[in-house]
């Protein structure tokens, strides 16, 4: 059994930066990534990485912006957000899943408990 501790998550004005963190622990995972989820609005995929070599995947929305990294000897993924925009208000989800195409498309073996982000104008 994986468990998922997220950190970082906050308030921050447009134009402003975050760092999310998830810790991993009971297991390893062969990618790991974030989805985010607004009020209203369905959960969708934001960004991945396989965990052994350096494969990441972006959501159209977020490339140029948001950078996803691991710390192997940490087990933990980070999710730099840079230039964030009030659209990007949401609760942030810690995630695993056997490849980065199954996570990309919500097949997901664990789930974090979430982070909130928020961004005002």
């Amino acid at each position: 059994q994986v468990q998922l501790v997220e950190s970082g998550g906050g308030l921050v004005q447009a134009g402003g930066s975050l760092r999310l963190s998830c810790a991993a622990s009971g297991g390893t995972s062969i990618s790991m990534g974030w989805f985010r989820q607004a009020p209203g609005k369905e959960r969708e995929f934001v960004a991945g990485i396989r965990w052994s070599v350096t494969l990441t995947y972006y959501a159209e929305s977020v490339k140029g912006r948001f950078a996803i990294s691991r710390d192997n000897a940490k087990n933990t993924i980070y999710l730099q957000m840079n230039r964030l925009q009030p659209e990007d208000t949401a609760v942030y989800y810690c995630a695993t899943a056997d490849s980065l195409d199954r996570l990309r498309i919500g097949t997901i073996d664990y789930w974090g408990q979430g982070t909130q982000v928020t961004v005002s104008s």
